[in-house]
């Protein structure tokens, strides 16, 4: 059944985008501002250039507590997590038995529980996939009285620490609670957009006032899904149900570098994560048939998700998986499938565009040169 506005959820941050003339759109049962009067163009470019801020409240937040819940939650992703350091956050994936990818999710040890962010698509799924496979001793609590928004771009830090000067000691893939004006936060240095940021996990009844502080500071603008998805492509960032999916496997995603190295064969607790034989396997032949490639085309107009791509002879050799224009690259960007044949970099395929063959080149991702805060 489709959306309809009376089923649409609202965001704890829902009033403030109407007030701020924000166009509004069904997505992953959400009503979300999609651009605001600024335009999606604008809002791209101010957040390379200053900082944006998202509401991404409709993803799912989930804490995990309980002596054995790390070792618990390795078990559902081959990603270490028994040794995930004390205030780190890590990028993982939930597997099924054929290798593909449920889910890409991010995972923090807060020390004495564990905090995990999945994608708002497919929460109810991996909430029910946490409930069946983490055991009676892991207590999971789904944090749905939690508002979740990201501060992106360059003047993010500056902003941000006029509020809450402790950020400014953290780094990329540091994790603390911190207090902002009285309310105790969740806070990570990271994002989705390939710019220095935060993501803020803030109590729903707080969420509006606390990001009216942040939207006072003159860096920062409310910036929509239209830039975000723009802002993550050119950065290479995989979204969920796109570019990978249930029947891709993290070799063929290009994310094998999400794979822990002690959980691949030679690694001390290898495997046993759902379809590790499959992974490990592809891994030790080098035997996937297709991989995920950024894409350069030439001209201006952008070639879109579901575009098939082509070689010199006329034969279909992959699809586009997303695609725009690259408002700072200034070029069409995307991202696809090819058949490995055409893999390498530097190899020119052509993107059947309304029956016209567009050169595209097979380029490195990033597009863009991403500035995270490494210290």
């Amino acid at each position: 059944m489709a959306d309809t506005q009376d089923t649409l959820k609202h965001t704890p941050l829902f009033d403030l985008h109407v007030e701020l003339g924000a166009r509004m759109v069904p997505f992953a049962g959400y009503e979300m501002p999609v651009q605001y009067p600024m335009g999606v163009k604008k809002e791209h470019l101010h957040t390379r250039e200053q900082a944006g801020l998202f509401d991404v409240s409709h993803m799912g937040q989930v804490k995990l507590s309980g002596p054995n819940a790390a070792a618990a939650l390795e078990k559902l992703v081959p990603v270490d997590i028994i040794d995930l350091p004390v205030g780190k956050q890590r990028y993982a994936l939930f597997t099924n038995d054929n290798g593909g990818i449920m889910d890409d999710l991010m995972v923090t040890n807060y020390g004495d529980w564990i905090y995990v962010v999945v994608n708002a698509a497919c929460k109810e799924q991996d909430i029910a996939h946490l409930q069946a496979h983490l055991g009676d001793d892991v207590a999971l609590e789904v944090m749905d009285d939690r508002a979740l928004v990201a501060i992106q771009g360059p003047a993010a830090a500056t902003a941000v620490s006029r509020l809450a000067p402790e950020v400014a000691e953290m780094v990329f893939m540091d994790s603390r609670a911190i207090v902002i004006d009285g309310v105790e936060c969740l806070v990570s240095r990271s994002g989705y957009t390939g710019e220095d940021g935060f993501e803020i996990s803030i109590p729903s009844a707080e969420a509006d006032r606390l990001c009216r502080l942040f939207l006072e500071q003159p860096e920062i603008e409310a910036i929509g899904l239209g830039a975000r998805d723009s802002l993550r492509l050119e950065s290479g960032l995989c979204l969920y149900g796109h570019d990978i999916d249930n029947s891709t496997t993290p070799l063929e995603g290009s994310l094998i570098w999400a794979i822990s190295k002690c959980r691949r064969a030679d690694g001390e607790r290898a495997g046993g994560f759902p379809g590790a034989d499959l992974i490990l396997s592809q891994i030790a032949n080098k035997d996937w048939t297709r991989k995920r490639v950024g894409l350069l085309g030439e001209g201006r107009a952008p070639v879109r998700e579901g575009t098939e791509l082509f070689d010199a002879d006329g034969n279909k050799i992959g699809e586009v998986t997303s695609g725009t224009f690259g408002p700072t690259v200034g070029k069409p960007v995307a991202m696809g499938y090819v058949a490995t044949a055409f893999s390498a970099l530097d190899t020119q395929v052509y993107a059947d565009v309304r029956g016209k063959k567009l050169p595209m080149t097979v380029s490195r991702m990033p597009f863009i040169e991403q500035r995270y805060y490494r210290g």
